[in-house]
């Protein structure tokens, strides 16, 4: 069975990844993907037992420069579409507990909580001014950048809950991230990473651009596991019937 998907009778060829056997797909040209979408089962939990084996260039990209170089001006843009961005605010509602304090870690101009949950606090960090600006839903944020600055400025159990969206594919010391994501989180506080199939290509790390949707999950889970920080890791498919997939890795603090 394809990580992910119902089982198809068309899609035959296995391969073996540290010891688990699963069925891969060939390629993705636009018939296949229909083809893929057609046996796609919604709201699926992955429970597959593997891992994602990196070698040293596996945070490399195709565009090396500075990244607030590449995020000076600002994108005023949605990166996934309205029926994947409901998908991430249900996550929140279901995970994110009321009057907390919220980090949104890699943040724009939206943030996509639910209008109808009170925060305490909403802090962005982020790579470009204007866009946090202009998010109506953050009390303060920072410009700052993770990959040449991979720790957190803030204090020790700070926030009661912590979210990365559609973003942890460019973090190339991602393991140095969610480290100090454990210091500055507040015991058993949720984390919430979700990503779709939609991102900037030269800014996405090796390993991420190598890898399926389905794979791209535990690669996050292997992260979080080397962290050591958190517990509880569930892999979640919480795709739209059409349009954008979304996907979430959801963990909580020891």
């Amino acid at each position: 069975m394809l990580l992910g998907f119902k089982s198809c009778p068309k899609l035959t060829t296995t391969i073996k990844l540290q010891g688990i056997d699963y069925i891969q797909k060939p390629e993705l040209n636009g018939e296949y993907f229909l083809l893929i979408a057609q046996y796609f089962d919604p709201m699926i939990t992955f429970n597959k037992n593997f891992s994602v084996e990196l070698t040293p260039d596996s945070f490399s990209r195709l565009d090396e420069a500075p990244d607030h170089e590449f995020y000076r001006v600002p994108r005023f843009t949605s990166h996934i579409d309205e029926g994947a961005m409901n998908a991430v605010t249900e996550l929140y509602r279901q995970y994110l507990p009321e009057n907390s304090n919220i980090l949104d870690l890699m943040s724009s101009w939206l943030s996509h909580l639910p209008e109808d949950k009170h925060f305490k606090r909403v802090v962005g960090l982020g790579l470009n001014d204007r866009e946090m600006d202009r998010n109506e839903q953050l009390n303060e944020w920072r410009v700052h950048d993770l990959n040449s600055q991979p720790f957190l400025p803030f204090l020790a159990d700070e926030f009661d809950a912590a979210l990365i969206c559609v973003s942890i594919d460019y973090l190339i010391k991602p393991v140095t991230v969610l480290k100090h994501l454990g210091r500055i989180l507040k015991s058993n506080a949720p984390l919430i990473i979700t990503y779709s199939n939609r991102y900037f290509e030269t800014k996405a790390t090796a390993a991420w651009l190598h890898l399926s949707d389905e794979e791209r999950g535990y690669l996050i889970k292997d992260f979080l596991n080397e962290a050591k920080c958190f517990k509880n890791i569930e892999l979640l498919d919480r795709s739209p019937e059409q349009g954008d997939p979304l996907y979430a890795v959801v963990a909580h603090t020891i």
